[in-house]
């Protein structure tokens, strides 16, 4: 049976490694289980690692001949094969199990797996489960988050009160990645100190003032003070214009599916959106009509252009035009 996170922590501090390991799952988790496992491996005397990118073109018996190649150079080998969308197809299933069937000695063979679910188990994995460790890691649940900030925050080294990680949590609201670099962000700014709930508000408030997801969380929440004072501390900080439109453009086509939904709720959770961000979106709707966001939209679409150069106009000042329409649907006329 696979592993579950805490099973493998134990499984990584084996004064020996397995023939073979499948980590799969969130990206990030995922990643940085594989960044430990490489990490142990170099302390156990696995001096040479081949690296093998499993896209399209890959050709499968690069995996046998790699498990019958011979070191000069090293006793221990790691082979590390990385298969982001998590499907081998049938060639390189049949390659994984044949590899599994007699793995070599002194080697180990690692598959991590950036994309998972159950429909990605198939023959070659429960081989890999066989014969050595599997691992799939999942984001937390909504219920479980405060508890695994709190813990990566230990982890980190970082003395929060629980009332801090919640609140963390909170704002964060299931993104991995911004809860991982908010933490780390707080390594260096808290230090040794105690965080609870006022120094917690203090220091994400600061991290994620100019933050371009904050943005738009201003923005459709109607606070166009606080949205037009981030976009001026993004392009003071001179960031590029034309990612940061890219992600307009995806929260405004988010609020475009929600507006056309025939049920609001069953779109939300189509979307995966937590409750905050549900009831942002749901408020939003309700200060415009569909058609102030669709010429939101248009807007944004000429506003990417112009960052582009493939329109003329300061796509700075039609951004500011554009956050302040999304805020406040009375400044519509502004986009023109």
């Amino acid at each position: 049976m696979p592993l579950s996170p805490g099973q493998w922590q134990k499984q990584l501090a084996a004064s020996e490694l397995a023939p073979v390991y499948l980590l799969a799952g969130e990206e990030l988790l995922v990643l940085e289980a594989a960044d430990a496992l490489r990490a142990q491996a170099r302390r156990l005397g696995y001096d040479e690692r081949e690296v093998l990118e499993a896209d399209a073109r890959f050709d499968w018996d690069d995996l046998a001949r790699a498990g019958a190649g011979m070191s000069l150079f090293a006793t221990r080998r790691l082979i590390d094969l990385r298969l982001p969308g998590g499907r081998a197809g049938k060639e390189g299933g049949a390659a994984i199990t044949a590899y599994c069937a007699a793995p070599p000695a002194d080697t180990t063979l690692l598959v991590t797996a950036t994309e998972w679910s159950s429909k990605h188990e198939s023959a070659w994995s429960k081989a890999m489960d066989a014969a050595g460790v599997q691992v799939v890691f999942n984001a937390p649940r909504p219920n479980e988050w405060a508890a695994w900030i709190g813990a990566r925050l230990a982890s980190r080294g970082v003395k929060a009160t629980p009332g801090a990680a919640a609140l963390l949590a909170e704002r964060v609201e299931g993104n991995l990645l911004a809860a991982a670099q908010e933490i780390d962000k707080l390594v260096v700014l808290a230090g040794d100190a105690r965080v609870d709930e006022a120094a917690m508000e203090s220091y994400v408030a600061d991290s994620a003032r100019f933050d371009a997801f904050k943005l738009t969380d201003a923005a459709f929440a109607g606070d166009g003070g606080r949205a037009l004072r981030i976009l001026a501390g993004l392009k003071a900080e001179g960031e590029d214009l034309i990612p940061l439109m890219g992600w307009v453009v995806n929260q405004l086509q988010l609020a475009m599916r929600l507006a056309n939904a025939r049920d609001f709720a069953s779109q939300a959770r189509a979307e995966r959106l937590w409750q905050a961000r549900e009831q942002l979106f749901r408020q939003a709707l309700r200060r415009a009509p569909r058609e102030h966001w669709l010429a939101c939209l248009a807007r944004a679409a000429a506003i990417d252009r112009m960052a582009k150069g493939r329109e003329q106009g300061d796509p700075w000042r039609a951004a500011e035009r554009l956050v302040a329409a999304i805020a406040e649907p009375r400044a519509t006329t502004a986009l023109a």
